[in-house]
């Protein structure tokens, strides 16, 4: 989908068609008042105060049938600046706007747009005339507090997205289709495969078998990997005192995106946000030497962050995740390679899940921001160009972001671009000079002298939590076989004739390690057959009379309408081959 904010044309008609929402809600509902309706990647949105009143698909309806009838009419938008206490006068009945003009500097020009009966405070641009906004659609309402904050009102939100011709509308609307039928969310809930409750809490998503079975196989393939190239693999506890967070600079930092601390006998806890600290505790517990450098210390780690409510989407953004770490303990003279052999174990995992469309962004500090960043600008300079000096020995293409940086070093970040949407930051790896300070981590040079290690911090999925939601978007919820939580379904034609040998061959697949299910219930062959195919299993194997006689199969792959027949010893030879290489 195209970014609109960044097209000039696109995100002044959008902006001009906010306007033209909330002309029209005044208009049906003329006791509303308004917040803010900026312009954002897909469209835009306008934050409304209805009182009592919410927001349906009706209304919706509603409110752009009457924009369409505003547009007709061709009004032209003219821009007026006025002063601070002109503004303050013109919209003394309007909390909302009062509160905005409240926080202009003095001696700012403060803009108006009015078309026809409607006036709202905007910085424009703005179309010419409202008959410019022809093709628009709205599409979709939520909540959302005033300001962001959860201490206040709640307003109601309504976006929607307006494009120069027709044509480009319908496409987009394809899009949002598309998008709609990869939502990991109602993928996630049609095959069972994780769920949220209110009971639970918002962003904390609870992982079904089905959830887990992927899972589980997600863990088993990223630690062969890295049991391969020398991981050693910890466990550690889910929180940790405020002090040790002092001690890492997070709790100066970070503190925000933390859960509130919690006061247990004389010491006061948190829920961990992430894992180095813990880890930096893990190296200092024993005595090191040079030689024992690089080590590689791993964590499959439960962490938790505070999202705002309205942020925390299914698997993709949430409170309680499951991160797939590791610490690189090396020295100076060991960076280099080190950090090389992550990259190429992100590309080696990307290959293996046929990921080709992603990009490399060097992520660096903002100088100015003292208040972010760790305040020590030998450190930075230092890790910012090992961390190019490494990229561009690799030959590895990136861009910089400035401003981007964790507080305690640099990072590379690999972005992703999924099927729809906008990129998304799956793999990180990050330099770290800082922290080991901190903890006064050492290790014994060839002199016998004391030498500070540097740290590299790396998650190749990210988070288990993200990845899933990656990859069931990717696939439609049509995994590969390897992560298929049911691999081969049985379906017998007739209960009272082929259950015996379904059974049979049930007892078969499973005695080799395949994930199968036998369908036994009493329904007809058909509906079966359907749901299999809506649960997205690789192989469906329909057994009837010739089956039982021949001691042979006959399968379906997903996606395919033709059906195969095998011998059972080929077909779980097959199936185990498949698995093995990953398919």
């Amino acid at each position: 989908m195209k970014n609109i904010k960044e097209d000039e044309r696109l995100s002044k008609l959008n902006h001009s068609c906010a306007h033209l929402l909330a002309q029209a809600v005044k208009h049906l509902y003329p006791n509303a008042l308004f917040w803010v309706g900026p312009v954002i990647e897909e469209g835009f949105y306008y934050d409304i105060d209805l009182g009592d009143i919410t927001i349906t698909d009706e209304d919706l309806e509603k409110i752009e049938k009457e924009m369409k009838k505003i547009s007709k009419d061709g009004k032209r938008i003219y821009r007026e600046e006025i002063s601070k206490e002109e503004a303050l006068e013109r919209f003394k009945n309007d909390p909302y706007k009062i509160d905005l003009i409240n926080n202009f500097e003095e001696g700012t020009i403060i803009s108006c747009y009015t078309q026809g009966d409607f006036t709202d405070l905007c910085r424009g641009p703005h179309v010419e005339s409202v008959k410019e906004l022809k093709y628009f659609k709205l599409i979709k309402f939520s909540g959302a507090y005033w300001k962001g904050d959860s201490k206040n009102k709640m307003l109601q939100r309504i976006y929607g997205v307006c494009y120069e011709n027709e044509e480009d509308l319908n496409e987009y609307l394809k899009e949002l289709e598309e998008a709609k039928e990869r939502d990991h969310r109602k993928i996630g809930k049609d095959l069972s495969i994780f769920m949220q409750h209110d009971l639970v809490g918002k962003g904390m998503p609870l992982w079904l078998p089905n959830g887990a079975l992927i899972r589980k196989q997600l863990e088993n393939y990223i630690y062969e990997k890295e049991h391969a190239l020398g991981y050693q693999h910890v466990y550690t506890p889910c929180v940790g005192t405020v002090d040790l967070y002092k001690t890492s600079g997070h709790w100066d930092h970070y503190k925000e995106n933390m859960f509130p601390m919690m006061k247990v006998d004389e010491e006061e806890f948190v829920l961990r946000p992430m894992n180095c600290p813990h880890h930096m505790l893990v190296y200092a517990n024993e005595l090191h030497s040079y030689r024992d450098l690089p080590i590689r210390i791993g964590e499959f780690a439960t962490d938790f962050r505070y999202e705002a409510s309205g942020a925390v989407k299914g698997l993709e953004r949430v409170r309680c995740m499951c991160q797939n770490d590791a610490h690189l303990f090396v020295t100076p003279e060991q960076i280099g390679e080190e950090f090389k052999k992550v990259v190429r174990l992100i590309l080696d995992v990307y290959k293996d899940f046929g990921l080709k469309d992603y990009s490399f962004r060097l992520s660096l500090r903002d100088k100015e921001d003292k208040e972010k960043y760790f305040d020590d600008d030998e450190m930075w300079n230092m890790a910012e160009n090992k961390l190019r000096e490494v990229l561009d020995d690799f030959g590895v293409p990136y861009y910089e972001a400035v401003g981007e940086a964790a507080f305690y070093g640099p990072k590379l970040d690999v972005e992703v671009k999924p099927a729809v949407g906008p990129e998304v930051t799956l793999s990180t790896c990050q330099l770290d000079f800082l922290l080991p300070r901190r903890f006064e981590l050492f290790y014994i040079d060839q002199n016998g002298e004391k030498q500070i290690p540097v740290v590299i911090h790396r998650a190749i999925f990210g988070t288990f939590d993200r990845f899933t939601a990656f990859l069931l978007e990717e696939t439609k919820g049509a995994l590969p076989l390897w992560l298929s939580p049911t691999q081969v379904d049985i379906i017998p034609v007739n209960n009272e004739y082929h259950l015996d040998y379904s059974k049979e061959v049930f007892n078969k697949l499973e005695s080799v390690g395949i994930r199968v299910k036998l369908d036994d219930r009493n329904e007809k062959l058909g509906y079966k057959v359907r749901e299999s195919i809506v649960n997205k299993n690789p192989y469906t194997l329909i057994l009837g009379q010739k089956e039982v006689e021949s001691k042979n199969v006959s399968y379906r792959m997903y996606s395919e309408e033709d059906t195969h027949q095998m011998g059972l010893d080929e077909f779980a030879q097959k199936i185990i081959d498949d698995i093995k290489a990953r398919k």
